[in-house]
């Protein structure tokens, strides 16, 4: 079951999350409320957490059973190409950072694991790091869960979830009375075990939608829902990180899936949903491809202002993540998936 207008959300969150990692002296950062949307835009990592559990259910929700081998080799094929080439990217500026540890944690995907070690390298692939653990729990869940229609996954995901947000809070007050604590704050905003309500969330949005997938239009909810997020990221100062997000973010997935009014029509025009499926390359390449355009204009000698840099880099960042996937990751991933390997 394809889902063209979903794709371009993809995108629109991944920029949010550039721009938030973007230097904090840009134009953005000094309007009112506008500032606090951006210095809270990395949300969008939750976004994708859900949104992820969620595709999965889609996209296999009508087979009776997933061979763990075949989805192992397609989230491989799928992820691993610009996994890698964002390490390298990384490695271009940022050589004296290499060590073999380093680079032992960030290839097998173990970083978020290990307290101190979540940001090594290239930063963004912390999440990714996570992300290997959903896709290593999924086959299990669906044939264990979700195919035979066990409804105790419900309750199980409502009592993670609950623990998360209880969890969460205990840190965000702690950091409000003594300051944050590095350890804590790992823990919190990288471990993997604090996301997987997330992506089980997801998939229960996923399973509700495929029994439920009608069509309509929800262009006016769909508005107001989007509003209530910003509202929250300016107003409410809450911890976001961990799945709290999620009451406002499933039923934005799962309305915009379901509508067929003017925003679906819009983001499902061709060029913002080829946009959307360059979001990951946008995301994991982000960072290197930044470090590497700092180190060009610094080198050029020229005496360039941060919002024109700003531009400049949003120019450069979409063109070589449009590159990076028809040349990259579209071939590695068909390559990689037809390869005869039992």
């Amino acid at each position: 079951m394809k889902i063209p207008q979903i794709t371009f959300t993809r995108f629109i969150a991944a920029m949010a999350i550039v721009i938030s990692h973007f230097n904090k002296d840009m134009f953005l950062y000094n309007i009112d409320y506008i500032s606090n949307v951006f210095l809270k835009a990395n949300v969008g990592v939750s976004y994708f957490f859900i949104l992820s559990g969620f595709i999965m259910v889609v996209a296999y929700h009508k087979k009776e059973r997933i061979d763990c081998f075949d989805y192992y080799k397609n989230r491989f094929a799928r992820i691993y190409p610009l996994y890698v080439l964002g390490l390298l990217l990384y490695l271009v500026t940022r050589y004296s950072n290499f060590s073999f540890y380093k680079i032992f944690l960030y290839l097998f995907g173990l970083q978020s694991w290990i307290p101190g070690k979540a940001m090594i390298l290239n930063f963004p692939g912390w999440s990714i790091s996570v992300e290997f653990l959903f896709y290593l729990i999924f086959p299990i869940l669906y044939n264990y869960f979700y195919a035979k229609g066990n409804k105790s996954i419900w309750l199980i995901t409502g009592m993670i979830w609950i623990i998360t947000q209880f969890f969460s809070g205990l840190y965000a007050e702690s950091s409000y009375y003594e300051g944050p604590h590095t350890e804590s704050h790992e823990l919190l905003y990288y471990f993997p075990l604090m996301h997987i309500n997330e992506f089980l969330a997801g998939n229960l949005a996923g399973i509700f939608f495929v029994k439920n997938h009608q069509k309509t239009n929800y262009d006016i909810p769909l508005v107001l829902i989007f509003i209530l997020i910003i509202l929250s990221l300016i107003f409410i100062p809450l911890f976001y990180h961990n799945g709290l997000m999620a009451v406002l973010f499933i039923p934005f997935i799962v309305l915009i899936s379901k509508n067929n009014g003017v925003i679906t029509r819009l983001f499902s025009m061709k060029p913002l949903e080829y946009l959307g499926e360059a979001s990951y390359a946008v995301y994991i390449t982000h960072i290197p491809v930044l470090y590497i355009l700092r180190e060009v204009i610094q080198w050029s000698g020229y005496s360039i202002k941060i919002d024109q840099v700003f531009g400049i880099y949003i120019i450069v960042l979409i063109c070589t993540s449009v590159l990076f996937y028809q040349c990259i990751e579209k071939p590695l991933r068909d390559y990689l998936k037809k390869l005869p390997i039992k």
